[in-house]
């Protein structure tokens, strides 16, 4: 073996660790077409509420889970995504994500699941942090599919569009696409 050559079993180490990352599902790249929001909370609650506080004076909308008095038992998921968090550029924004998965466990994984406000669809909103017009939650619409499911933590995608309407003029419209993985966290 010359100088610099790697022994065989290490390739072979490395070709076995590549193989099994792969068969698991494990998405190491975006996918084209995905958007590049920076997840920065990842909030998973296995038994809990979503609650919209909407307060129309200051024009905005909270998204919070409520884990107390819960009787019937759903995971939900928290989370946010930052855009373009370039300093100094002002087009930057912030979507914050909520979901109600029900049962997580009762859940197939690898299925798209629809996401709004349809029969059997998984119950779901969104708010948006902008330099805007200040926008109002209308709708969520697209899919979440569950890749891995631990204890502890989720991983999915999400392809959704996120539908807003502006607070004083309930004729303008704002969409916004959230495509990209994501992850619960207990």
């Amino acid at each position: 073996m010359g100088a610099g050559a790697v022994p065989r079993t290490v390739l072979t180490a490395i070709a076995g660790l590549l193989a099994a990352l792969l068969a698991s599902g494990c998405e190491l790249l975006p996918r084209e077409g995905d958007t590049e929001g920076v997840q920065l909370a990842a909030r998973w609650e296995w038994s809990g509420r979503l609650v919209a506080d909407t307060d129309p004076v200051l024009t905005i909308v909270r998204l919070r889970i409520d884990t107390t008095g819960s009787r019937e038992r759903h995971d939900v998921i928290l989370t946010r995504f930052d855009f373009d968090p370039a300093y100094g550029d002002g087009d930057e924004y912030s979507l914050t994500f909520a979901l109600d998965l029900g049962r997580a466990w009762d859940l197939p994984t690898g299925e798209p699941l629809p996401l709004g406000g349809g029969p059997g669809a998984l119950p779901a909103f969104a708010t948006v942090t902008c330099l805007c017009q200040p926008l109002r939650p209308d709708s969520v619409r697209g899919t979440f599919t569950i890749e891995q499911r631990g204890l502890r933590q989720i991983a999915a995608r999400i392809d959704a569009r996120l539908h807003f309407t502006a607070w004083n003029d309930s004729s303008r419209h704002a969409e916004y696409q959230l495509r990209q993985k994501f992850f619960g966290v207990k």
